[in-house]
């Protein structure tokens, strides 16, 4: 038995270990000049550039041409909300780097309203949220469209350590909940979400949106300190 378990651990060890080891540990004389999760630039006050994408300035299309056409073009929406028209990639490699990948749309509430009108079909996600697939004929208005905003969720496993050593020590911390911490870097126009109960996330805008992005962190924020303790379950 236990050599059956040791066996179960070096194989974990094989397939995990070397996206968590390239993650923090990298040759310098091998890493790729851009596209990896930490290589942002700033081209020009306010914007950023990351995966070879320029937030408010290359589109879908740019997108779909940097990661391949084998990705879902939906409209994302909860019960409450318009809703925002997303590239999602399952499986992304990014450098060396692999992950899921969301590339947010930046188009107008009435625009978005018009997509999810004439969807070719709805379906619901999970719990309440829906997708809505586009038409045919309204794919070359969600391709157009600048990107507002990318996600990325890397496979390998990030703490604390690993992102002040790739991005540097943050400006600002927020914490949502005892689970969930952000971690703003303003000037970089990214938000890295630490979730000691499931996966990280690494969300990118352009600087210039920044306050768009940290203004409802904040509340939930403040939210979560002035919440009183959650009552101690009671004993059997």
């Amino acid at each position: 038995m236990k050599l059956a378990i040791t066996l179960i651990v070096l194989a974990l060890l094989i397939i995990v270990g070397p996206a968590a080891w390239q993650f923090t540990h990298t040759d310098s004389a091998a890493v790729p000049t851009s596209g990896l999760p930490w290589q942002i630039d700033t081209p020009a006050p306010g914007e950023s550039r990351v995966f070879s994408l320029t937030l408010g300035r290359s589109t879908l299309a740019d997108a779909r041409t940097r990661f391949g056409p084998d990705a879902q073009l939906a409209i994302v929406a909860t019960p409450s909300e318009a809703g925002n028209v997303e590239l999602y990639y399952e499986s992304i490699t990014a450098g060396f780097i692999a992950g899921r990948l969301i590339v947010t749309a930046d188009l107008p509430a009435a625009t978005v309203e018009g997509l999810r009108e004439r969807a070719a079909k709805t379906e619901y996600m999970q719990s309440t949220t829906r997708k809505a697939t586009l038409a045919e004929a309204d794919l070359p208005v969600a391709l157009a469209a600048p990107i507002r905003a990318i996600a990325f969720i890397p496979s390998a496993n990030l703490d604390e350590a690993i992102v002040v050593e790739r991005f540097g020590a943050p400006a600002e911390r927020l914490r949502s909940n005892d689970h969930i911490e952000h971690l703003l870097y303003p000037a970089k126009g990214l938000d890295v979400v630490l979730d000691s109960k499931g996966k990280e996330l690494l969300q990118y805008v352009a600087p210039a949106r920044f306050d768009a992005l940290r203004t409802p962190l904040r509340a939930a924020a403040d939210q979560a300190a002035t919440a009183p303790p959650a009552a101690a379950p009671d004993k059997p």
